[in-house]
């Protein structure tokens, strides 16, 4: 494998004291311009990613061959510094959640972001390198990539289903991609497109911090959302989506990104109060509200489980986590590592009861839970319950349509995110599709940065460009500390662990036929981007190799 490249920082002493060029400051139309000596030529070495500062503000330069590039050192997505990311072929990858940046242009090559890395001039003269900019560009912490505006003569419409990040990521897509027609989002839910995935983490948040576009940023760029109306069926041969007030709307272009909703458990006092499942921010806010010294049961050691639990372990009297599997994430990330997880949260105070089930809820007088009765009939005293057993595809407006589904009830699309229905896309947690490391096989993926990339995909074949979807599943998740994982594990037969869990630092290959097809790590930066990014390019890893 490539070798990991260097993060040098240099000294701030030694930064703000490289001189600005006379002359440096120029005034612009709308901004000031500066130009500043960064380093010397012979200083930096072919890959290598050095921070630096212009005028006070942060900037990386990275160096390809004989060309030196500067972007914004932070990435736009969640801040991560870049300079301890991976850099192959012109391509710069976060470390943190895998988005992935043209060093030429800042342009979005890989998901999670919406919002391009800034990217300022260099030169060099007497081997010297010097950076020109703008304070407004080096002020920010992405760049929007431009965009079309709509024509009210252009009457095509694209029909967008869910507001989540592969409906907006399409609707993006579109907008700078030149079309000029009508894109309009529809959701049940009453907020504009949001982080779901900090639902979890940051179970205080107000909904509006999460958001991930301003109503204003929408209507500059002409992207329409009806919010609170639900879609209940379609009418594929008129091309009409009907919603559950009465009404409907014609499209030309459909894209279905309507998500995925929490499964429901069927137990007797299921609905008693103070018993929570997490969707939404009023959701999350909610369960953060009660827990507050409180007894927590949560029902399940999923991802969005342990994550509820590692967040709650602070705020409540005692959180005890109830799952029918011997370990958490065993057939995603394997044993080995939600091992690692419930002993992270062990050291939280969060109690386990595993290999066992919930047979049912009990309750006051006063239709309050109290408790939870286990299949092996232990009682655990409980004032709050929360499910978190996973998901399902919310595709049930679409039973007896014509639009092929498979056996979970995920819409099926090919690479193009194509249905078997003319003019209708699909993305998101709501579909299975083929997947590259999983020998071509439809599976479904539910990760943020997935979402984005099909979204993305699914745009450009709406407009015809016949784009296939070529992306590595990347995320992450944090029951006490973050652990980051790429590729696609599913069906692995051996393991090769580097490190030690003991010392909370590790990293693990998931093999498969004597090749990696996964990566997962804590404390390991940037191995599980770069590793991202090799299997990207479709260079294969063997296990020798990983050893």
């Amino acid at each position: 494998m490539a070798e990991r490249p260097i993060c040098l920082m240099v000294p701030r002493e030694d930064r703000m004291s490289l001189p600005l060029l006379p002359g440096s400051m120029q005034k612009g139309d709308n901004d000031d311009v500066i130009t500043q000596q960064v380093c010397l030529e012979d200083d930096l070495r072919d890959g290598e990613l050095r921070d630096v500062e212009v005028a006070g503000y942060p900037v990386l330069l990275v160096r390809d061959h004989l060309r030196i590039y500067a972007v914004g050192s932070r990435c736009p997505h969640a801040g991560a510094p870049l300079c301890k990311g991976y850099f192959e072929h012109g391509r710069l990858r976060c470390p943190w959640h895998g988005a992935c940046f043209s060093t030429q242009t800042g342009d979005i090559e890989e998901y999670p972001t919406l919002d391009c890395l800034p990217v300022f001039e260099v030169t060099v003269e007497d081997g010297k390198v010097l950076v020109t900019a703008s304070m407004k560009d080096l002020a920010s912490t992405g760049k929007v990539k431009p965009m079309s505006q709509r024509n009210p003569l252009a009457r095509q419409v694209v029909l967008l289903l869910g507001a989540g990040p592969a409906a907006l990521t399409c609707a993006e897509t579109l907008r700078q991609e030149g079309f000029t027609g009508r894109i309009l989002m529809v959701t049940k839910e009453k907020h504009l497109p949001y982080d779901k995935t900090k639902l979890s983490k940051d179970m205080g948040a107000p909904a509006e911090s999460l958001y991930l576009r301003s109503q204003c940023f929408l209507d500059v760029h002409d992207i329409e959302v009806w919010r609170e109306k639900e879609v209940v069926s379609l009418d594929t041969s008129n091309k009409k989506a009907h919603f559950r007030d009465g009404s409907y709307l014609a499209y030309d272009r459909l894209l279905i990104a309507t998500g995925s909703d929490p499964r429901r458990l069927k137990i007797p006092g299921i609905n008693l109060q103070n018993v929570c499942y997490l969707q939404t921010p009023e959701d999350a806010n909610r369960i953060l509200q009660l827990a507050s010294s409180k007894r927590v049961v949560i029902v399940g050691a999923s991802f969005i489980g342990m994550e509820v639990a590692a967040t709650l372990s602070s705020k409540a009297i005692s959180v005890h986590v109830v799952e029918k599997m011997e370990f958490p994430y065993k057939d995603a990330l394997g044993p080995e590592v939600g091992n690692f997880a419930m002993k992270m949260l062990h050291e939280k105070g969060v109690l386990f009861s595993m290999k066992t089930e919930v047979a049912e809820l009990l309750g006051d007088r006063d239709g309050k839970v109290t408790h939870v009765l286990l299949s092996d009939r232990h009682k655990l005293a409980a004032d709050v319950v929360v499910i978190g057993i996973g998901v399902a595809p919310n595709t049930r407006f679409l039973q007896g349509s014509s639009i092929a589904l498979d056996q979970n009830g995920d819409i099926l699309v090919d690479l193009f995110m194509k249905t078997n229905v003319p003019d209708v896309f699909a993305a998101g947690d709501a579909v299975s599709f083929p997947v590259a490391l999983f020998n071509w096989k439809s599976a479904h993926i539910h990760h943020w940065q997935i979402a984005q990339a099909h979204g993305r995909v699914a745009a450009l074949n709406i407009l015809q460009r016949q784009e296939k979807l070529h992306t590595v599943p990347f995320f992450w998740t944090k029951p006490g500390k973050v652990i980051r994982y790429a590729g696609y594990g599913r069906g692995y037969t051996d393991l090769v662990v580097k490190g030690s869990f003991d010392e909370e630092k590790f990293v693990i290959f998931y093999i498969r036929n004597n090749l990696v097809i996964a990566v997962a790590s804590l404390d390991f930066d940037p191995v599980v981007a770069m590793v991202a990014e090799i299997l990207y390019s479709g260079k294969r890893i063997s296990k020798e190799e990983a050893e």
